[in-house]
């Protein structure tokens, strides 16, 4: 099982002095700090007016980590397909395949915060058939390899096209990030790799093994190999009392600040394809500190994440990418927990990646 570097710029608190400009410097310096500790990928997420993050371009942060690595994979986290033109995706992320000599992980979604859509004249709630036509011409267009192509969509309409450069992979690899069966189901017909949230597949489907077992039926039914299972997951270190306490509370300031705000919740306006969330938001809105399990967060010393983390490899997991700065989490903090992670925990799985002591 290998290791990413993940992260949502979550940075919407109260009493928060730090700004977004501080908190995009921060994360690039640890994107750029996981590849030099030996972590296989950075995945960096997309949000817009910071009602929740603060990174607005997630090509333009991993374009500069390409430029000063050579190994480490980068990938959205993901990319809000329908607020842009399926074309102009295909174009930016070919170009960063190019620059970064075929190291792109391609991961698009729906999102979920209806106040991103708004500004950008996108409909949020029809989101779910215009992700789907976006996704398939992404993957036309790829697949073309400069033969042009006619497009008569429900949303998206054009003749005679095709884009430069190409990707370097012959597939560049792509992911369908899920919290909802209308996803998985996508993922499987078009035999795309799945990134799902540990704490919504428990929801939803009932744990990660199950959502492996119901990806890998659905790639079956359409005659596509299963492709790779990816997860993210919150992480806290803790050693001591105080610090399990601490990295609670912080877990919990989290949901109750950025995330309850960001998710559809009203049973009144919550479009169709979002009723799952009406649920999540309310479990949210009543979590206390004592409730967090690792069915969303990894929490506790080194041996404890260890072992949860059989569980999900056992799960039938590939790569678990893990949201480290979450909860106004110091940058040094952050830093170090990434390294402590890599000596400590990563060696006691076969990563494919030789751990690096950060000196």
């Amino acid at each position: 099982m290998k290791f990413g570097y993940f992260t949502l710029s979550d940075n919407n608190y109260a009493n928060n002095t730090r700004t977004p400009n501080e908190f995009v410097a921060n994360i690039l310096a640890e994107a750029l700090y996981a590849d030099e500790i030996g972590m296989h990928s950075a995945w960096i997420g997309e949000h817009h007016f910071s009602t929740l993050g603060v990174n607005s371009c997630p090509d333009l942060l991993l374009s500069y980590v390409a430029a000063r690595t050579t190994r480490i994979r980068l990938a959205p986290a993901v990319n809000v397909l329908p607020l842009h033109h399926p074309i102009r995706v295909a174009e930016q992320w070919a170009t960063l395949d190019l620059l970064s000599n075929g190291r792109v992980d391609f991961a698009a979604g729906r999102g979920y915060d209806e106040r991103e859509y708004i500004p950008f004249g996108a409909d949020f709630r029809n989101n779910q058939p215009i992700f789907e036509e976006g996704m398939e011409l992404v993957r036309r267009l790829w697949a073309s390899e400069g033969v042009p192509i006619d497009h008569d969509g429900t949303y998206y309409q054009f003749k005679d096209i095709y884009i430069t450069p190409n990707p370097v992979q012959k597939p560049l690899p792509q992911y369908v990030a899920s919290f909802s069966r209308p996803s998985v189901e996508l993922a499987g017909r078009l035999g795309c790799g799945l990134v799902v949230a540990p704490f919504a597949s428990a929801m939803t489907f009932g744990g990660l093994r199950e959502v492996n077992d119901i990806y890998t039926d659905i790639c079956g039914k359409h005659g596509k190999p299963r492709q790779r299972l990816i997860c993210s997951y919150f992480i806290h270190f803790s050693d001591t009392p105080e610090e399990e306490a601490a990295a609670r509370a912080r877990q919990v300031k989290y949901y109750k600040e950025c995330v309850i705000h960001a998710l559809p919740g009203d049973p009144k306006t919550a479009p169709p394809s979002y009723k799952y969330s009406i649920e999540m938001v309310e479990r949210l809105k009543k979590v206390r500190p004592e409730d967090l399990r690792d069915n969303a967060v990894l929490l506790g010393n080194s041996q404890q994440i260890t072992d949860a983390l059989k569980r999900v490899q056992a799960a039938g997991v590939d790569e678990v990418i893990l949201y480290f700065n979450v909860g106004l989490k110091p940058h040094a903090m952050v830093k170090a927990e990434m390294d402590r992670f890599m000596r400590e925990v990563a060696p006691q799985f076969e990563t494919g990646v030789t751990a690096i002591a950060a000196e």
